[in-house]
């Protein structure tokens, strides 16, 4: 009998369909957990896994998508070790009793239902401890794989596969839910997903629920474009809508298996459903596409890097990885890691990013500070408000464990070289945790003096990655760039090894370009020459003080000239003199950093110094209006057009309430009172634990002078009607992540109503559409945070 893994990739395999929503059917009450169905009703879920088995399924999930220790405690009536453990045993039986040995039982394990820090409050490793824990249970019960499923956000993805890989050997696989943006609700797209994913060798990686079939397809053919490994897609059946007191989805099998075949042909390897799916769905779709010609896996030789929100390409066009942080000749910078300065260092991030630069090189070595601690915290910091990718430049091994476990995307490292002992301690942590390796060119004999000693160099690197499971595409060659103030022959060794790594080997190089020059005057003229020289040569990336402007110059008259700025768009762009919107370093001097510009760039103890500062100008009720609402009025409006994403408007409304709280203490002392707009109730309905999204909004709305009360997750509706009653609140905001709970929203909104006509509702949740809202009786449904806040700005 094949493994999982022997057949992933090399034939049509189908996946099982929905779970919750047939439990719903079969009289899974508002507020029950589906989980315990497990035990009150083991027969139901037997019969149903049975029922997809003998549809055509080649894997079926256990009913334990929601158990995690935070829904099953040790103290409570279920144990998550009983329920877990008897969701497999049901498996077990049915693919017994069906004769479907050939069938394969997946682990399913969904999301936690919070924001990981810096965005929420749950830590990293609280989020691994809680998935290891799930991980442990399941895989000494028997699962064949673990499904990863309807992920949100990458950085609780990444946790969840490290706690499976750490703690296992059951192959991984790992499906997110994307919007009809094609981003994640953190702001991942498409290329991001892969470049984590693949970086973290999982099994197969796809798309799941949120969407219909149709919806998915232009998503699943971006996945396609850039995966080297199996995609799997799980669709709903559509989307969501009311049909009396029933929720039912909109596409019917026969459509389903239509479009699904399509899909299938675009070059996916398992096919599957999730919420509105039955086994009829299934069946349908297997039958569709079974006897069409599968299509092998193509390898991707696409390098790529990543950060929470996208995807940098290398070897495509030239990159510019910043080199300002970092302290080598750096007082400033220097001093700034001393006092744990970090607002210093986010400047000198930001000041990059405004420049041009793709990456960020990132290394905090000084003797005297604790490096592995430094590099963590910076690293974390830096993500928290800037959404490039950062390269990790250290030497010592613990540092660069730590910044690669807490990072959110696949990073560049920097470097490994042709000594053995460095390559076999960088390179295991690289096949763990996934990125893009600088390989100096050098190694125990030095750095060699021609051109072909460094390319000998490069071919051990490639080979002993290779042992690792490294591939080619995820080295970058460093072939060095030496001075020729002492051998002026130096540059033209470090072209040559450029060109022959780009011609003979495919490969993709990068360089430290200012160490050319030094030692010689006006080295801004050489640097720029050598970097010309460099491109046209195959340099990939070069590692460059995106500040200065011979540099940049020279860098967007390349691109102009070798074919790679279609009609000199960007070239125009940067010097054709139009005006442009300049965002603007912030200044050094805390005195002169403006409010706004904190605000926007979601810098919290700046933002609070330069309230402190703004004081002694204006009253606080100004600063308010002319300073703080703009400002969170600009990151919203950036928001809702895709140029800013979640981590970023969150941590603008830290900085914003760090300012708020400054302004609130002054008041408090002056006696001046700052009148609230208007209460609102926001709370998670009854039967679900995910607050992400009601948190979000919360934080918007206190920034917005709202009084909000927070009446949390598993909210009764009594308790909403009752405190709706009590404080005579006029909006309330209802949130739903699971279609199980849904009901449980419409039932609010009925007795809300009934009780307390005068009361507007607005509703919000990945299950639900404009469409599915209007017919639960809500007034508004919000897409996002910021629609909530403006539907609030409207109604009260």
């Amino acid at each position: 009998m094949k493994t999982w893994k022997e057949r992933l990739g090399k034939e049509w395999l189908f996946w099982d369909g929905g779970m919750g929503t047939i439990l719903q059917e079969k009289g899974l009450k508002a507020g029950e957990l589906p989980e315990t169905w497990n035990i009150n009703h083991a027969d139901i879920i037997r019969s149903l896994h049975k029922r997809y088995l003998e549809a055509g399924a080649d894997i079926i999930n256990t009913n334990t998508f929601g158990a995690n220790r935070l829904k099953y405690k040790e103290n409570g009536p279920y144990s998550l070790k009983s329920i877990i453990e008897s969701g497999i045993s049901l498996a077990k039986q049915a693919r017994e009793e069906t004769g479907r040995s050939d069938a394969f039982i997946a682990l399913d394990i969904g999301p936690t239902g919070k924001l990981l820090k810096p965005m929420g409050d749950m830590e990293f490793e609280d989020a691994y401890e809680i998935f290891k824990e799930i991980i442990i249970i399941g895989k000494e019960a028997g699962a064949d794989l673990v499904l990863i499923e309807t992920m949100s956000d990458t950085y609780e993805m990444k946790a969840a596969v490290l706690a499976a890989k750490e703690n296992s050997d059951l192959p991984v696989v790992a499906t997110m839910i994307f919007g009809e943006n094609k981003k994640l609700l953190t702001g991942a797209d498409p290329a991001a997903v892969v470049a984590l994913l693949e970086g973290l060798s999982v099994d197969a990686l796809g798309i799941n629920c949120g969407l219909g079939p149709v919806q998915m397809k232009e998503i699943v053919g971006e996945l396609l474009e850039y995966a080297s490994i199996p995609v799997v897609v799980n669709p709903n059946a559509g989307l969501p809508r009311r049909e009396g007191e029933k929720t039912v989805f909109d596409v019917a099998p026969e459509e389903f298996a239509q479009v699904m075949g399509e899909i299938a042909g675009m070059g996916v390897s398992v096919l599957g459903g999730c919420c509105g799916t039955t086994p009829a769905h299934i069946q349908k779709l297997r039958k569709v596409c079974q006897d069409k010609p599968f299509i092998p896996v193509k390898k991707k030789n696409i390098t790529m890097v990543s950060s929470y929100s996208h995807a940098v390409r290398i070897g495509k066009e030239p990159v510019i990885i910043g080199e300002r942080i970092n302290p080598t000749g750096k007082k400033k910078l220097k001093e700034a890691l001393r006092t744990n300065d970090i607002d210093y260092i986010l400047n000198e991030g930001f000041v990059q990013e405004e420049k041009g630069a793709h990456i960020l090189d990132v290394n905090v070595g000084l003797p005297e500070i604790d490096e592995p601690v430094m590099m963590k915290n910076v690293i974390t910091e830096l993500q928290a408000v800037l959404d490039l990718p950062l390269q990790i430049d250290t030497s010592n091994v613990e540092a660069m464990e730590r910044a690669m476990r807490c990072y959110n995307g696949k990073p560049m490292i920097n470097s490994v070289n042709g000594k053995k002992e460095v390559m076999d301690a960088v390179f295991p942590l690289v096949k763990k945790y996934g990125g893009v390796v600088v390989g100096l060119a050098l190694d125990e004999h030095g750095i060699p003096e021609t051109a072909e000693g460094r390319i000998k160099i490069a071919e051990k690197i490639y080979a002993e990655a290779e042992k690792y499971g490294i591939e080619r595409k995820d080295i970058v060659i460093d072939a060095l760039a030496m001075t020729i103030s002492s051998d002026h022959t130096s540059a033209t060794v470090t072209l040559e090894t450029l060109k022959k790594i780009r011609d003979d080997y495919h490969g993709n190089t990068i360089l430290g370009v200012s160490n050319i020059s030094f030692g010689l005057p006006r080295r801004e003229y050489i640097n720029a020459a050598f970097y010309i020289m460099a491109m046209q040569n195959g340099l990939s990336c070069a590692i460059m003080n995106p500040n200065s402007e011979e540099m940049m110059r020279a860098y967007h008259s390349y691109l102009a000239l070798a074919g790679m700025d279609e009609q000199c768009s960007r070239y125009i762009d940067v010097y054709g003199g139009q005006d442009s919107i300049q965002k603007g370093p912030l200044h050094s001097s805390k005195e002169k950093v403006t409010l706004s510009t904190c605000i926007e760039k979601g810098l919290k103890e700046r933002s609070g110094e330069a309230t402190r500062y703004l004081i002694g100008e204006k009253d606080p009720l100004s600063i308010i209006d002319e300073e703080l609402i703009p400002a969170l009025d600009r990151v919203g409006k950036g928001f809702e057009k895709g140029t800013i994403f979640l981590p970023q408007l969150l941590m603008s409304a830290e900085a914003a309430k760090a300012a708020f709280d400054v302004l609130k203490q002054y008041m408090e002392q002056s006696g001046t009172v700052q009148e609230k707009k208007g209460k609102i109730i926001l709370a998670t309905v009854k039967g679900d634990i995910h607050d992400i999204g009601k948190n979000i909004v919360k934080v918007l709305l206190e920034n917005y002078s709202y009084d909000v009360i927070d009446l949390g997750k598993d909210v009764p509706p009594e308790k909403i009607v009752q405190t709706a009653l009590q404080q005579d609140v006029k909006l309330v905001g209802l949130s739903a992540l699971m279609t199980t709970t849904v009901v449980n929203m419409e039932e609010t909104i009925k007795q809300l109503h009934k009780e307390k006509p005068d009361t507007k509702i607005v509703v919000g949740g990945a299950v639900l559409t404009e469409e599915y809202a209007k017919a639960i009786g809500a007034d508004c449904y919000a897409k996002d945070a910021m629609a909530t806040v403006h539907y609030a700005q409207s109604v009260l």
